[in-house]
C-alpha cells in the first residue's frame, strides 16, 4: 500500500509550481499568472470534486453515475465548442457525440465483464473515456477550422469544377481525422516502455498486483483509443457539412 500523503507534504508541493513559474520569469514567457492561478484553481477542484466523490459513492449506482457522468459530460462538450465557435449547433452535437461514445464504450464494459456498475469503477473509467473524447472533438474541430481556411481556393475550385462538398472535402476529412488520432496512436505505441499510465500507477500503488493493474490499463487504454476514433470521425463528418450551404458553396464560419 502506498504511504499517506500528509498535509505538510502536501504544502511542499509548492516547490513543484515554482520551477515552471521561475522558467517562465527568467525567459520572458508571461506564464506565471496563469501557471499559478491554473495550479490553484486544479487543486481546490480535485479536493471538491474528491468530497462530490465521497457523497456520489454513498448513492445508489444508477444515480451516482447518472449525476456525476452528466456533469462530466456537459462540462466537456462546453469546453469542446470552443473550438467550432461558428459552428450551428455545436454544442447539442457534441453533447450527442460524446452522450454515444461514452454509453457505448460503458455497454461494452458491462456487456463484457469488464466492469461492474459500481461508481468507484464506472466513474473514474467513463472520465477518461468522456476527457479523451473531447480532447479529440477539440482537436479535429481546431484543425477543421485551419484546414478550410487555408484550402478556401482548393475547395472552391473543385466546386467550381463540379465536385459535391463531400467529394471536395475527402482528404481536408483524413489529414483533420488523422491529426486527431495522433496523439493517442503514438501514446498506444510507447505504453508502457515510455511512461507507465495513469490508471495502472495508481493501482500499483494502491497494492493490486502489476498484472492484475495491467489488465485494468489494457482495457482503458484501447476503450480510450477506441472512443477518440469514434469521436473524431464522427465530428469530423458531421461538421464537415457546415461549410457548405444548400447550394453546395463554401461560406465563411464567423467566429
Amino acid at each position: 500500500m502506498a504511504p499517506e500523503i500528509s498535509n505538510v507534504s502536501m504544502f511542499f508541493l509548492i516547490f513543484f509550481v515554482l520551477i515552471p513559474v521561475s522558467l517562465s520569469y527568467f525567459y520572458a514567457l508571461g506564464l506565471s499568472k496563469s501557471i499559478i492561478w491554473s495550479s490553484f484553481r486544479g487543486i481546490v477542484q480535485l479536493f471538491i470534486i474528491g468530497y462530490v466523490l465521497t457523497y456520489l459513492f454513498s448513492l445508489p449506482p444508477a444515480i451516482g453515475i447518472t449525476i456525476m457522468l452528466s456533469i462530466m459530460i456537459a462540462v466537456a462538450s462546453f469546453h469542446a465548442s470552443k473550438k467550432g465557435a461558428g459552428l450551428p449547433f455545436v454544442r447539442l452535437i457534441i453533447f450527442t457525440i460524446i452522450v454515444g461514445v461514452a454509453l457505448l464504450i460503458l455497454a461494452m464494459w458491462l456487456g463484457f465483464d469488464m466492469i461492474s456498475f459500481e461508481p468507484d469503477q464506472v466513474i473514474p473509467m467513463s472520465g477518461m473515456v468522456i476527457g479523451n473524447s473531447m480532447v479529440a472533438i477539440g482537436l479535429a474541430l481546431e484543425r477543421m477550422q485551419s484546414e478550410f481556411q487555408q484550402s478556401k481556393g482548393k475547395l472552391v475550385a473543385a466546386l467550381a469544377l463540379g465536385a459535391s462538398p463531400k467529394q471536395a472535402s475527402t482528404i481536408l476529412i483524413r489529414k483533420i481525422v488523422k491529426a486527431a488520432m495522433i496523439p493517442n496512436v503514438d501514446g498506444l505505441k510507447t505504453v508502457g516502455l515510455v511512461q507507465l499510465p495513469g490508471m495502472m500507477t495508481g493501482l500499483i500503488l494502491g497494492g493490486v498486483p502489476p498484472i492484475e493493474a495491467i489488465r485494468y490499463q489494457i482495457v482503458i487504454s484501447l476503450s480510450i483509443f477506441t472512443s477518440v476514433s469514434l469521436a473524431a470521425m464522427i465530428a469530423t463528418i458531421v461538421f464537415y457539412r457546415f461549410f457548405f450551404n444548400k447550394h453546395m458553396q463554401l461560406v465563411e464560419m464567423k467566429k
